[in-house]
């Protein structure tokens, strides 16, 4: 008989993912899901429910790996928050279970994985589609995922100047006193992403902040924010003028305000760039814009949970 799930709460999940074990099983998955073999990936476009009364959404992800043996769900709540509130954005949790008797293994806290997987895919679409001579990062945003993108993307490419922007001065300094590193705070978006090589959008708009005209030729964008189809942080003139990549299709064209409202052409997902079926345009303006998917959290579970029971029997 199956005992009761282990409960991994946020520390620990901290203390167990790092970069270096997740972004090469990460980029493994894209592939995975790219390649639709259901005996590889089965995943269906993350479901949502409403909460009219609070301004937000629950989503529902499941995933099933039937290769690796790994059946995960997460739960997200997501919010469009007024200025200055002290809420939360995003609230997850991610169950990890048995495949073939159903029961959950794990119960772990799913915003620092949600956090982490979501950074993590978007520096593997630097990887993947930024110029390699790339000198200049900006950050649009100071949320918890300019964090995780900050520290990720500092971790993998020697940027020379990382920029950030903000409405709030006092968030953009909170920002600065976090990361440890250099940054340089602007007082503007446009002033931020001028001559930007990468740009991050992590914003909580639901209208277009960065704009085509401000950003230069061959310049990669990771578009994060605005998960719903009717939200946008990108306008049509950037969406049409740039090569986009997705991580899901499907998804893409049920959730991606950036897509669906500019009617942009979606030319490939990451997966396929990681599978040699699409090019990688370097030479070109990209634009990758994140959704999230739920084989990212499955994969990231399944690594915090190996982790957490390698250590577990050193006891």
């Amino acid at each position: 008989m199956a005992g009761p799930p282990v409960v991994i709460w946020e520390h620990e999940v901290e203390r167990l993912l790092h970069y270096r074990e997740l972004v090469p099983r990460l980029e493994a998955a894209l592939g995975k899901f790219s390649r639709r073999d259901s005996a590889e990936v089965i995943q269906p476009v993350r479901s949502t429910v409403p909460l009219q009364k609070h301004n937000g959404f629950m989503g529902l992800m499941p995933t099933y790996m039937e290769n690796d043996g790994v059946l995960c769900t997460k739960f997200v709540c997501f919010y469009s928050r007024q200025e200055g509130s002290t809420l939360p954005g995003t609230q997850a949790t991610v169950v990890l279970l048995d495949p073939e008797y159903g029961n959950v293994k794990a119960v772990m806290n799913g915003d620092v994985i949600t956090g982490m997987r979501t950074a993590a895919v978007s520096a593997i679409s630097a990887k993947l589609l930024m110029r390699p001579e790339a000198e200049v990062l900006a950050i649009l945003g100071t949320g918890h995922q300019a964090l995780s993108h900050y520290k990720v993307f500092t971790e993998m490419f020697p940027f020379k100047e990382v920029r950030v922007w903000s409405q709030s001065k006092q968030r953009a300094e909170k920002f600065c006193q976090s990361v440890g590193g250099p940054v340089k705070i602007c007082l503007s978006a446009e002033e931020a992403v001028r001559g930007a090589d990468a740009i991050v959008t992590v914003t909580k708009y639901t209208e277009p902040v960065l704009f085509g005209r401000w950003v230069k030729p061959g310049a990669h964008v990771a578009a994060v924010g605005a998960c719903r189809p009717n939200w946008r942080e990108l306008d049509d003139v950037l969406m049409k003028g740039a090569v986009v990549y997705v991580d899901s299709r499907e998804g893409a064209m049920a959730e991606a305000g950036d897509v669906i409202l500019s009617g942009a052409e979606v030319f490939a997902e990451l997966g396929d760039v990681i599978n040699g079926t699409k090019p990688a345009h370097r030479d070109k303006t990209t634009v990758f814009k994140s959704l999230g998917m739920g084989v990212e959290d499955a994969v990231s579970a399944q690594l915090v949970f190996d982790q957490w029971t390698a250590n577990a029997s050193k006891l």
